[in-house]
């Protein structure tokens, strides 16, 4: 059963955004949701555009198929220009397309992936551009279950591994967060992959150039940090400010 939650999406403080059926019957039946675009990332807080995201994982996580905004009109407007509401730095695994986990469709999410999720000169330029020219409100750090890059990392602790050609060099900045996590309870793995995920959402919090840091300080701009459960679908927003 499709829950009024679901079926209203970004309604009460979005209220210009809504996730609509096509028809009562066929809706149920189904169980497919119509999403329109979201508002322009100038008309949206830091915290709309955060439940945005919660409220696509939801749609998610019932199962509910989500009719893509992929038609020729779209595609003919967003050719004019794109108006991304977030800014998404996640991993490269083909298991994790942020667009599928909430729901949205072309023009929504401005993406920078790479394996472990990290944050190098040219992810860090594109979420400068995100932030300064396209005036994303929320930035997402998102790290996820059983993360190759990450893995590779806790054995270069614990085994003294090595890897062939530049995979080594790529996973050393992930390191220091797995020796960080040694002295937590519980999985290495799992703790290592959060402990990632803060470390660069600290970073992009406080060690960057002032086109990140005064919008923060504004309150314009926030960044946060996620894990996705492969299991079960979950997107846990466990990092906030």
């Amino acid at each position: 059963m499709i829950s009024r939650r679901n079926m209203l999406g970004a309604t009460g403080a979005l209220g210009a955004t809504a996730l609509v059926g096509g028809g009562g019957g066929a809706l149920a039946q189904s169980s497919e949701i119509g999403l329109t675009p979201a508002p322009p990332a100038s008309e949206l807080t830091p915290d709309q555009a955060l439940d945005l995201l919660r409220q696509g994982n939801a749609a998610f996580l019932g199962g509910q198929q989500t009719n893509v905004l992929t038609s020729p009109q779209r595609r003919l407007d967003l050719a004019k220009g794109q108006n991304p509401f977030a800014a998404y730095v996640t991993c490269s695994d083909s298991r994790v397309p942020p667009e599928l986990l909430f729901g949205r469709g072309l023009g929504e999410l401005f993406i920078i992936r790479n394996a472990g999720n990290t944050v190098d000169t040219v992810a860090l330029g594109s979420i400068e551009y995100a932030v300064a020219v396209l005036q994303v409100p929320l930035v997402v750090v998102m790290g996820h279950e059983s993360c190759g890059a990450v893995k590779a990392a806790t054995e270069v602790v614990t085994d003294n591994a090595t890897f062939p050609g530049v995979i080594g060099q790529m996973i050393e900045p992930i390191i220091p967060a797995v020796l960080s996590a040694r002295g937590e309870e519980g999985d290495l793995l799992d703790n290592s992959i959060r402990s990632n995920v803060r470390r660069v959402v600290r970073y992009l919090r406080e060690h960057t150039d002032p086109i990140l840091l005064e919008p923060q300080k504004q309150g314009k701009l926030k960044v946060v940090g996620a894990y996705y459960d492969l299991d079960d679908g979950r997107v846990d927003f466990f990092d906030l400010p």
